[in-house]
């Protein structure tokens, strides 16, 4: 076994099904049950695969997860399993009975995806008035029971201006962290990919402020889909002087950027095993074959392990192996995984010769 690359992150979506209509949804979420969504034997089937070959924190999402009836049973097998187990929600679902029922599952940490700083800017994002509201009441129900929760916020045009918020929002709330997701055209997203999405300048401008914070906050602050922000780290730090070490330094130190079938994978609620929930490559399905033998010996995984096989850009770029450049992007762009990052600003050193 390749020991080099085991899954630290598994995003399983347990459900397509869902009570908002948010317009980036990767998962196009539906507001009745999918007829081809895993059974709960098939779901501990691959967990007890899972568990036996790895140690993953696992990530369960949809759609919104908790319209799984089976969610908490799922969530404590898991978790029986040796697995740290995660909750990813809009948080409207979240009253106290539900609060409770997530602490006693043994669900470690749960994410509220808010994408604005009021009410105002959330639920024009999220597609239904008063999801914001009942997102709070969530978020207050976790505090209630002590459940450690994380805010994520999808960055996009409508919502750039209002970082700063949503952070100071997310400290005044409890939260323990802040993500930022970097919009990705899939899903609904790539029907708003033109309108949307923010310039490989206005990248760099919220990149460059995130680091900026993560000096000041008390929130574990997290870039996602936004690998080139571990190429800002390092050009920053070197300015400052730090010496900053990396996994692709040969030890165990701060993570790369792009992640996709290296440490992180995505299983749908199908049983189909992607690199990341934002590329919609399939490298087998986990009805068909164990979740180990797809990590193990998938192709399109192997490819993704290999940093010369990038082309463009990203291909001679010097920061190929910390920052990788984002894979789900480049796929949207060209219809090649492996092809340059399209909404990264920087210019490679070869490239300037």
């Amino acid at each position: 076994m390749n020991m080099k690359h085991v899954p630290r992150l598994i995003f399983w979506e347990l459900t397509k099904q869902c009570n908002l209509a948010c317009i980036h949804c990767r998962a196009e979420a539906r507001d009745d049950i999918s007829e081809d969504e895993l059974t709960l034997d098939e779901i501990r089937s691959v967990i007890d695969d899972i568990a036996f070959f790895y140690k993953p924190i696992l990530i369960m999402t949809g759609g919104e997860p908790l319209y799984r009836d089976d969610i908490f049973e799922i969530a404590s097998y898991a978790s029986g399993k040796g697995l740290k187990t995660a909750l990813a929600t809009n948080g409207t679902l979240i009253d106290e009975l539900a609060a409770q029922r997530i602490k006693q599952s043994g669900i470690e940490r749960v994410s509220i995806s808010l994408d604005g700083k009021n009410s105002s800017s959330h639920d024009d994002f999220r597609g239904i008035p008063g999801s914001f509201d009942r997102a709070l009441q969530g978020v207050a129900r976790l505090r209630q029971e002590g459940v450690p929760f994380q805010v994520n916020t999808t960055v996009t045009k409508r919502n750039a201006e209002e970082i700063s918020g949503i952070l100071d929002m997310a400290e005044s709330l409890g939260a323990c962290a802040l993500h930022l997701f970097m919009l990705v055209p899939v899903g609904c997203g790539v029907e708003i990919a033109e309108s949307e999405m923010i310039s490989k300048e206005e990248y760099e401008r919220v990149l460059n402020w995130f680091y900026d914070k993560s000096k000041t906050t008390r929130l574990e602050l997290k870039a996602t889909c936004a690998p080139h922000y571990y190429r800002i780290i390092r050009q920053r730090a070197r300015k400052e002087g730090k010496r900053l070490l990396f996994e692709t330094d040969g030890l165990s130190a701060m993570t790369r950027g792009c992640l996709a079938g290296t440490g992180v994978c995505f299983i749908s609620h199908r049983g189909e095993v992607q690199p990341c929930g934002y590329l919609p490559v399939a490298a087998g399905n986990v009805l068909v074959k164990p979740f180990h033998e797809i990590w193990e010996s998938s192709p399109e995984f192997e490819s993704l392990r290999d940093p010369d096989r990038l082309t463009g850009a990203c291909g001679i770029c010097e920061y190929k192996k910390i920052c990788g450049g984002c894979r789900a992007r480049a796929f949207y762009a060209s219809g090649d995984f492996l092809s340059e990052e399209p909404s990264c600003a920087y210019t490679p050193a070869r490239m300037k010769k």
